[in-house]
């Protein structure tokens, strides 16, 4: 049985390429979603991992059984729809950053609900992941997230949760609520600056990590892209500064962080190596594009750690 298990929505990603001397524009067919791309990190980390969705019984959705056979990634309680799609979206780039669009409405996850939530899968594992995206995407599927942190607790499984926010989802009136609620049942929050401030209109990473912790987590880690991220418990914090790469994309780099942080945890690291693990594999990742592809293996990692 998988020691991480993760619940969230998988999708069928379509990357936009520069334009070649033809000038035609170039789509790279790919994966993503953003629980599925935690697991695959921890995974390629050397952590046993599992997911927890519902995907269509359509080729978008033997394309992901596919990938998680591929990457190690135990798919055993993944739910096969036949009167609801696979989600997909598309990534484009500009100078403002990669951008989104999203074809998910009534996908097959977004169905989800607390009665498909597979308990004796959960209790087996050591850390349960999901995300405010998860909570987002139908309002039976965020019933279903805070079931199953409901019974990760029940049963001794720590809990991980990440507060991805996707205001296309939902407004931040709808949101700010919900993803609160998530992180009182949390032992560990990955957020990041840019969210912390449209949530909570706290600027400074400190001021976010003392106000996840009043909540009741015992880890905090809030992400500032290439600037690095803040890793704190309530006993010691710690500035872990970023790595200067050639960024390309930098879709699933945060996945990225927290599934490598997230197996690193399961080996043994505490919070602090495990974070400065993960912001070298979440650099890593935006080398190339994709949300997968790129997702480095740990002898990529540790040679960026000693700088090499």
């Amino acid at each position: 049985m998988p020691d991480l298990v993760c619940l969230g929505e998988p999708m069928i990603e379509f990357n936009r390429q520069p334009a070649g001397p033809d000038r035609r524009v170039h789509w790279l067919e790919g994966h993503g979603g953003d629980t599925s791309n935690c697991a695959i990190a921890a995974a390629r980390q050397g952590a046993r991992a599992g997911y927890v969705t519902a995907i269509g019984a359509d080729p978008f959705g033997d394309s992901l059984m596919r990938l998680w056979t591929e990457e190690g990634v135990d798919a055993s309680a993944v739910i096969r729809r036949a009167d609801a799609p696979t989600g997909l979206y598309f990534v484009t780039h500009s100078a403002r950053g990669h951008e989104f669009t999203f074809a998910r409405a009534g996908s097959a996850a977004s169905r989800m609900t607390a009665a498909e939530i597979p308990e004796a899968y959960i209790a087996a594992a050591k850390i349960f992941e999901t995300s405010a995206i998860s909570q987002a995407i139908g309002a039976g599927a965020g019933e279903a997230v805070l079931h199953a942190m409901a019974l990760a607790k029940k049963h001794g499984v720590a809990v991980a949760y990440d507060t991805n926010l996707r205001l296309r989802l939902w407004p931040v009136e709808r949101a700010r609520p919900a993803i609160e609620e998530a992180c009182r049942h949390a032992d560990v929050v990955f957020t990041s600056d840019e969210e912390a401030n449209t949530l909570w209109g706290l600027a400074e990473v400190g001021a976010v990590a003392d106000q996840v912790l009043r909540w009741g987590p015992s880890a905090v880690i809030v992400k500032r892209g290439g600037e690095g991220a803040l890793a704190a418990t309530p006993q010691r914090r710690s500035s872990i500064p970023g790595h200067r790469v050639n960024a390309l994309d930098a879709t699933g780099a945060g996945d990225t962080f927290a599934g490598a942080f997230l197996a690193r945890r399961l080996a043994g690291d505490d919070v602090f190596d495990a974070a400065r693990y993960a912001n070298a594999a979440a650099a890593l990742k935006t080398l190339d594009y994709g949300a997968v592809r790129p997702i480095p293996r740990p002898g990529a990692v540790r040679a960026l750690l000693r700088g090499t």
